[in-house]
């Protein structure tokens, strides 16, 4: 087994190795790399290893940016000091998310993963596109605030003050917690690529709605289900059956 060590902290690497070793003494270290630059470089010149042990933050930048120049479709092992709860949408991904400093337990449990994918032939199948979809998730800054407009005066309100966005023909409006609404200069398919996913769901063609806006859900007999909002729509909402387990889903995430 040949491996790739990307970490930009020389004790890291050297641990990582160290380790390496110690879980799999038939391990080849093939080199430590500690920049997106160095392993774009190595990349371009030597066959890919069979195994990639990457650190979330290297010295040019966070690892992601890898996969914007290089085609990589060795299986990887991350090792980060992110929140562990924050991974678990990784752990379909790739091999494994080892948080720092990593132990000799962890690190066999993340080998043996690695050796039983490549035993069934598919670890170098893994769907590296989802992978950079899900690193960008992760080190995605959100919108923080929104610019409103209120008669012919502007203001800006904070994510958290906002209960819901909602259509009306091709106008927008923002409606704050206090049952406030303002013009959003936007659209609802803008919109959603800026907020929060874990926050805000788009429960159909008109309405985002924030998670504390939820006031409550019924279930009908067609597979759909009617939301009411706090402060309370004018119209009823309905989530098409198509999107109903998303969105269950969503609000027990």
């Amino acid at each position: 087994m040949k491996v790739l060590i990307l970490e930009d902290e020389a004790l890291s690497a050297a641990r990582a190795a160290q380790l390496l070793l110690e879980c799999n003494p038939r391990a080849e270290v093939l080199g430590t790399l500690e920049s997106i630059q160095e392993a774009a470089a190595w990349f371009a010149e030597n066959p890919e290893p069979d195994l990639l042990l990457l650190d979330i933050h290297l010295s040019d930048g966070l690892c992601f940016g890898l996969f914007e120049r290089v085609h990589i479709s060795c299986p990887i092992i991350f090792t980060t000091a992110y929140d562990r709860y924050a991974l678990q949408a990784f752990k379909m991904n790739s091999i494994d998310y080892l948080l720092k400093p990593l132990d000799n337990h962890e690190l066999s449990r993340a080998l043996a993963k690695y050796e039983a994918l490549n035993t069934r032939g598919v670890a170098n199948s893994l769907n590296m596109e989802k992978l950079r979809d899900t690193l960008r998730t992760l080190t995605k800054k959100y919108k923080a605030r929104f610019l409103v407009k209120y008669a012919d005066t502007l203001h800006y309100k904070n994510a958290d003050e906002v209960a819901y966005f909602y259509a009306d023909d091709r106008v927008v409006y923002l409606v704050t917690n206090d049952s406030k609404k303002y013009l959003v200069d936007s659209n609802l398919e803008s919109l959603e690529e800026v907020l929060d996913p874990s926050v805000f769901f788009r429960i159909n063609r008109k309405v985002i709605a924030r998670i504390e806006a939820i006031q409550k859900v019924k279930s009908l007999l067609s597979s759909r289900l009617q939301v009411f909002l706090k402060p309370a729509f004018n119209q009823e909402i309905y989530v098409s059956k198509y999107k109903s387990q998303d969105f269950k889903d969503w609000l027990d995430s």
